[in-house]
C-alpha cells in the first residue's frame, strides 16, 4: 500500500476532519522517526495514516483495531504493517516487537497530546516546547482522554528521553502545521481556523 492508497483508505472510512489531523500528525511523526532511522519513509508513513483508520466506525475496545487488521488482511497489507497497528493498542497483547511498531505506539498519544496543547496558544504550535507539554501532561483535567502513561511508557520502550521525543514530535509536526490547523492566526484579529 502507498501513500496515496492509504489516504484514500483513510478518508473511505474516517469523515471526522480531526480524526484524519490526528491521522496526518502521526503520520509527521512516524515517518520523521523513519528518516532519522534510516527506515522505509513509505511504509512508515502508511502505518502513521491508518493507524486509526477503523476508529469512527469501530470507537471501542477490542473492535479497534481488531476490525482494521482484518480489513487491512483482506487487502493484502503486510503482516509486518498489521501487526505494528495492533500492537499500539495494550489490549491486543500483541507485542511491539519491531521499531516501526514502538514508534508508533511512541508518537500516538503524544501527537493527540500535542495538538490539545497547542490548540490553546495563541501561536499554536509556532513556539511550543517540550516543558510546556510536559506542565500539562501533570494537569489531569487537561485533554483527559489523553493516557499520559502511554506517553512515558513509549518514549522508554523507544529508548529516548521523554523532552528528546517531545522536542521531535513538536517539531515534525510543526512542519506540516497548516495542514494540521495548527499554525498561528496570520492577524491577531483572524480566528485560528479561519482560511484566511
Amino acid at each position: 500500500m502507498n501513500r496515496d492508497e492509504a489516504w484514500g483508505l483513510l478518508c473511505e472510512y474516517t469523515k471526522n476532519e480531526n480524526l484524519r489531523k490526528h491521522a496526518l500528525a502521526v503520520e509527521a511523526c512516524v515517518r520523521a522517526y523513519a528518516r532519522k532511522f534510516g527506515e522505509d519513509e513509505q511504509k512508515w508513513s502508511v502505518v502513521g495514516l491508518i493507524h486509526d483508520f477503523d476508529y469512527e466506525m469501530y470507537p471501542n475496545a477490542p473492535d479497534h483495531p481488531l476490525k482494521g487488521s482484518e480489513i487491512l488482511k483482506e487487502k493484502g497489507v503486510s503482516e509486518e504493517i498489521r501487526r505494528a497497528i495492533l500492537g499500539h493498542a495494550d489490549y491486543t497483547g500483541v507485542p511491539r516487537d519491531t521499531q516501526l511498531a514502538k514508534v508508533l505506539f511512541a508518537c500516538d498519544e503524544l501527537a493527540g497530546f500535542i495538538t490539545a496543547c497547542a490548540l490553546v496558544r495563541p501561536d499554536r504550535i509556532a513556539s511550543l516546547e517540550a516543558r510546556s507539554v510536559r506542565k500539562r501532561m501533570k494537569d489531569k483535567a487537561f485533554a483527559r482522554s489523553v493516557n499520559r502513561g502511554d506517553i512515558t511508557k513509549g518514549a522508554e520502550e523507544l529508548g529516548v528521553p521523554l523532552d528528546d521525543h517531545i522536542t521531535f514530535c513538536i517539531e515534525a509536526m510543526r512542519a506540516i502545521a497548516d495542514q494540521l490547523d495548527l499554525a498561528p492566526a496570520t492577524g491577531s484579529s483572524t480566528p485560528p481556523h479561519s482560511s484566511a
